[in-house]
């Protein structure tokens, strides 16, 4: 071992951490691969006979090979999903200020409502989903994800009313009348979209729990193409405007759920997974539901956050260049949190692969590596924002007013890029471990009793507008950040594993007497 190591050999470094090779049989599937690469790394970190240093790199090399397979489509996934979100603001603001400003509105206000509820109460499947793989309880991923999606179902029959009436809530909230009628207008080309999102997130959730994430970059792909081209017929060429750039919105997310789905019943990489629909999926619904309620408080109090600042910059005394300004940096910075949001959906796999399979070292080593990797990315992220500053506004709207106003926002949003970096990783950390609850309380004081507030005080009390808004909003962020990062240095990750084993106990089909019945 000794020598493996002074040579400078890492294949033989690495398979001195495990049987001989010679002995064991090669991996043939992908399931084999991660879990064989995943007990190399629990064996190296644990191997005390290795120099500290000879441990670490051999261990960040195996953790490379299992991070970034996953995180790298992942980003790619949630970035093309949030391109098909941008260019219909895109396509909405060069129709004029006061569309830009009801898209922004309905994107970032009223669709994020929904957006956020439905990912919260999708992360309690992907707990659930990546400690159940981990484990290799392969057959509970797909009543997991059924009993996930009618929920999600369910709460969208729900949220489809907030749609309907949009406009009286958003005048109800200060809005003008002129802005809320638009907003409103292309709010109820988005309700197909509820009920898209109330599939796609359980199925992106069982897929991801498998390191399962190519398919849905090339279908996201194809489909953003698509969406580009009809949106434009349908915007300039037909002329339905508001309510038909949303509306392809609606239909692109569809496509990918229905294309997703269908990836999933002819794969032979699902064959173990997805046993087709099942009764059980309407079994022990309650149970599951209070899980996933957890999940969505603490998801949604992130999201809602941002809505409110957006509601907030309606209230000022010049609303359009307000939320104008503010619908550019937060669809900018939006762009960059696709790539941390990847690592979080990284993260949360990682995590709760490891935490199932018993392996807390190597848990504790892929929070330390995915969050750097996040954080290195977004400094330089936020380089070339500020890079850009003078730039930016002029892809949404020809406005020199705005671009101005946006110019000054870029140097809050350089900072909150970095800090971005950091807190929606240790957040998918968190949901890997299945910390919902905690987040939720921790979500409730940086946001809603430091933030929002914070940021109300400089925006209308010191006139500083749409930067005292978000600034405060950064405040809040940085709270959390700071808190986030305590909570992951000190848990003991020995006590994680066994609650994760626990949980799983509880879940099992056949161990949970309310699903017996």
């Amino acid at each position: 071992m000794g020598s493996a190591g002074n040579g400078g050999d890492q294949t033989l470094l690495l398979s001195s951490t495990v049987d001989s090779p010679t002995l064991a049989p090669k991996p043939k599937t992908a399931e084999e691969r991660q879990y064989k690469y995943s007990v190399q790394l629990e064996r190296l970190l644990s191997n005390t006979d290795l120099p500290f240093l000879q441990r670490i790199v051999a261990a960040t090399w195996i953790e490379c090979r299992l991070l970034f397979p996953l995180a790298a489509p992942a980003i790619a996934v949630y970035l093309i999903n949030f391109l098909m979100s941008t260019f219909t603001q895109i396509f909405s603001g060069h129709l004029g200020n006061l569309e830009l400003a009801a898209a922004s509105l309905g994107n970032n206000g009223i669709q994020m409502f929904c957006f956020g509820l439905m990912l919260g109460m999708g992360s309690a499947v992907e707990t659930l989903c990546g400690q159940a793989y981990g484990a290799q309880k392969y057959e509970m991923l797909g009543i997991y994800t059924q009993r996930s999606a009618v929920l999600l179902n369910l709460a969208g029959v729900v949220i489809m009313f907030v749609y309907i009436f949009s406009k009286p809530i958003l005048i109800l909230l200060g809005e003008s009348e002129e802005i809320a009628s638009a907003s409103a207008l292309f709010t109820f080309g988005l309700i197909p979209q509820i009920f898209a999102y109330a599939l796609n997130f359980p199925i992106q959730k069982f897929l991801q729990s498998q390191s399962i994430v190519s398919p849905s970059t090339y279908i996201s792909t194809a489909t953003t193409i698509f969406h580009v081209i009809l949106s434009w017929v349908v915007v300039y060429k037909i002329k339905l405007g508001l309510f038909g750039a949303s509306l392809m919105l609606s239909l692109s997310w569809w496509v990918i759920v229905i294309a997703q789905f269908l990836y999933i019943v002819t794969s032979e990489r699902c064959k173990d997974t997805w046993a087709g629909f099942s009764i059980q999926a309407f079994h022990g619904l309650w149970d599951f539901f209070k899980l996933s309620a957890a999940s969505a408080v603490m998801l949604c109090l992130e999201s809602w956050y941002f809505q409110i600042i957006v509601l907030l910059a309606g209230m000022l005394d010049n609303p359009e260049i307000a939320l104008d300004s503010l619908s550019v940096c937060i669809t900018v910075l939006g762009w960059v949190f696709t790539i941390s949001v990847g690592f979080n959906a990284a993260a949360s796999v990682r995590v709760g692969n490891e935490l199932g399979a018993g392996h807390p070292k190597a848990a504790a080593f892929s929070v330390v590596i995915v969050t750097t990797s996040s954080f290195i990315i977004s400094v330089i992220a936020s380089i070339v924002v500020l890079a850009l500053r003078h730039k930016i506004s002029y892809l949404f709207t020809e406005g020199d007013i705005v671009a101005n106003a946006v110019s000054d926002m870029c140097p809050l949003l350089a900072v909150t890029i970095v800090l971005n970096g950091i807190q929606p990783v240790l957040t998918g950390v968190a949901v890997g471990c299945g910390w919902q609850t905690f987040v939720a309380y921790v979500n409730v004081g940086c946001y809603y009793v430091v933030g929002i507030p914070l940021g109300a005080l400089l925006g209308f009390y010191f006139k500083l507008g749409a930067q005292g808004i978000w600034s405060g909003m950064l405040g809040g962020t940085l709270v959390q950040t700071v808190i986030l990062v305590w909570t992951t240095y000190r848990t003991d990750w020995n006590t994680e594993v066994e609650l994760s084993l626990k949980r799983l106990d509880m879940w099992d089909e056949n161990k949970e007497p309310l699903l017996q019945g």
